[in-house]
């Protein structure tokens, strides 16, 4: 290939980590490839602000919408972030003006994927997305390339670093969720307007990608099942740890006989399987196939460096003149999302329940349980909380259907003898 030129929008602290990576490495990626491979333009909101990374050099543009069009650049660097807007725009002006794209903007690719892929096999250039999920961990080329071979059945994963760090830290100093958020954010882990982490907005926009690409579908995240972290309470995770296992928010998807499943939540692990040890802001993404039964890559999953590695190296696949589909196959090929029912979800259950002090309500959630057939495996009864009257119990059940789980609450509640909400909590099992 001749002489690749990136122009790029976005010189947050993952543009600035793509900056200091081509001008560290330029020299030893030309002699690598043969070829030079440099930046030429940038776009950014303020242009003097100060990044720590010399700009020299590069022509700047106000409108990153106008640097996706210039004549001077080969590839779009996007990295602005958000759905539409800007980020998007600029895309798709980069895409028609025949310039290969490489973002790591998760939302955009699981809202707008399947059409950008469109836009870039009519105009003959790349659109590639590495570092959307995952950070620094190579799980889009893994699938793309490593098992594309090999049927995938199954695939989960720790996909945001902020809810792993605040579960992790719950765990080990016993606080609740509150408490450890504000922590994070003073340390700049969590955002001041925390929703799309913690909520599970941003697994799911990572999970919607990784699903397209495993079970040949378009990407549909409209389809996901989203729960976050915000109602785990320390309890929970001590009485999972007494019960043998970790709480950890995983992104899911399945195919079942009714379609694909996709679910965000947070899930019981057992301390024995390797997610489990996934800790801190750290991401893992589990693949499990009809011949590699399941594999597993962790790695950092956001941040400055894992980030720009990435980003970097998709440019330099387009260096070395590597043009694939963005979703492995041309988007003629892509199949129809058709949505699982979520109620047929099978699994163990963590039940949490906040019991009135009365006589009979224990005896009448035990018959509750017998009468759908939900075994109990484990159960925790906590002392009276002496100022409500309310005992707090924990149970842990065998294999039923999300279905009977719900229908069995209900009747609970009806009873009259749970004080709270009850908090539930899957339990999924790895290999």
């Amino acid at each position: 290939m001749s002489d690749l030129r990136l122009g790029i929008a976005g010189l947050g602290t993952v543009g600035v980590g793509v900056v200091k990576l081509v001008n560290d490495r330029q020299m030893a990626y030309n002699q690598m490839f043969g070829t030079t491979m440099s930046i030429t333009a940038v776009s950014a909101r303020t242009k003097g602000a100060e990044r720590g990374v010399s700009l020299d050099g590069y022509a700047w543009f106000d409108d990153a919408r106008e640097l996706a069009k210039s004549p001077d650049i080969d590839v779009f660097v996007e990295l602005i972030g958000g759905d539409e807007g800007i980020a998007k725009e600029a895309v798709i002006n980069a895409l028609e003006a025949g310039k290969h794209v490489v973002t790591a903007n998760k939302a955009l690719i699981a809202k707008h994927g399947v059409m950008l892929a469109k836009l870039a096999e009519a105009n003959n250039v790349a659109l590639m997305f590495e570092a959307a999920v995952a950070g620094g961990i190579p799980i889009i080329r893994v699938m793309s390339q490593s098992v594309v071979a090999n049927e995938i059945t199954h695939l989960a994963g720790i996909m945001n670093g902020t809810c792993n760090y605040i579960l992790t830290t719950m765990e080990k100093e016993g606080r609740d969720f509150a408490d450890v958020l504000a922590d994070a954010q003073a340390k700049g882990y969590a955002e001041a307007d925390p929703t799309f982490d913690v909520g599970g907005i941003d697994t799911a926009h990572k999970l919607a990608i990784l699903t397209s690409l495993a079970f040949g579908t378009e990407v549909n995240f409209d389809s996901i099942y989203i729960e976050g972290i915000e109602k785990i309470t320390a309890a929970d995770i001590r009485n999972a740890d007494a019960m043998g296992y970790r709480i950890k928010l995983l992104g899911m998807a399945l195919k079942t006989e009714t379609g694909i499943e996709q679910r965000v939540h947070p899930a019981l692990v057992s301390k024995s399987s390797p997610i489990a040890a996934v800790d801190d802001v750290n991401n893992a993404v589990y693949i499990e196939s009809k011949m590699l039964d399941g594999i597993m890559l962790e790695g950092k999953g956001a941040g400055e460096g894992p980030t720009a590695s990435s980003v970097v190296g998709d440019i330099l696949q387009i260096l070395r003149g590597f043009i694939e589909p963005a979703f492995i196959m041309p988007t003629e090929k892509l199949k129809p999302y058709e949505k699982a029912r979520m109620n047929r979800h099978e699994g163990g259950y963590y039940i949490a329940l906040s019991v009135k002090d009365k006589v009979g309500a224990l005896a009448a959630i035990s018959e509750r349980m017998a009468e759908a057939s939900i075994s109990i495996d484990s159960l925790i009864q906590q002392k009276a909380e002496s100022d409500e009257g309310v005992i707090p119990v924990t149970l842990l059940t065998a294999e039923t259907s999300e279905r009977e789980i719900q229908d069995v609450l209900k009747k609970m509640d009806a009873d009259g003898f749970l004080a709270a909400e009850s908090r539930v909590i899957r339990i999924e099992k790895f290999s």
